[in-house]
């Protein structure tokens, strides 16, 4: 920052895509349905759409929230869901610690970002997800929590490792389903 400049953040976050019911397997191994593997893919087109390039991932190691960036990678039409040359994927990182989070645990995730990201996605579950949105912006954000491929963009003017709750305010919304 120079005279007295803030540089803004901002931290997509992304409640996984419709995944099939809860059967007689672990319910970490619930894959996308049909509808996820597109809401997905629609969800990505509407983040470029948006100029909202993740520079960071932090995804939930559970089977649908990896399904479902994936799905957004490629919606994004170009974007490497990993690897590839430097600048043209995102840092991704698996986190098994945003599966069933409590949202004080998932801004702590956030915290971790290197200083020169300036997006960040944070691909996990309900009720963490969308408690988290509300830890950040009470009075912005939607009481009613994150539908299945719900996003929130909210927007940071301190850097990812002071983000305080209260302080970084809902700025769009938006619900990719089919």
């Amino acid at each position: 920052m120079t005279d007295g400049e803030a540089e803004t953040r901002t931290l997509v976050l992304l409640r996984h895509a419709k995944a099939e019911q809860p059967g007689s397997g672990s319910d970490v191994d619930r894959r996308l349905t049909a509808r996820g593997h597109a809401d997905a893919a629609a969800a990505g087109a509407w983040l470029a759409g948006q100029g909202l390039l993740p520079d960071v991932v932090i995804c939930s190691a559970a089977r649908r929230t990896m399904q479902t960036w994936h799905d957004v990678a490629l919606g994004m039409t170009g974007v490497p869901p990993e690897g590839g040359p430097a600048g043209t994927a995102p840092v991704v990182r698996y986190a098994a610690a945003a599966y069933e989070a409590h949202p004080d645990d998932l801004l702590d995730l956030v915290r971790m970002v290197e200083p020169e990201a300036h997006t960040v996605l944070l691909v996990a579950h309900n009720p963490g997800i969308s408690l988290l949105s509300v830890l950040l912006d009470p009075e912005g954000a939607d009481r009613e929590g994150l539908r299945t491929t719900g996003l929130v963009v909210h927007r940071a003017a301190a850097p990812w490792a002071e983000l305080t709750p209260g302080d970084t305010p809902v700025v769009d919304r938006h619900t990719a389903r089919g």
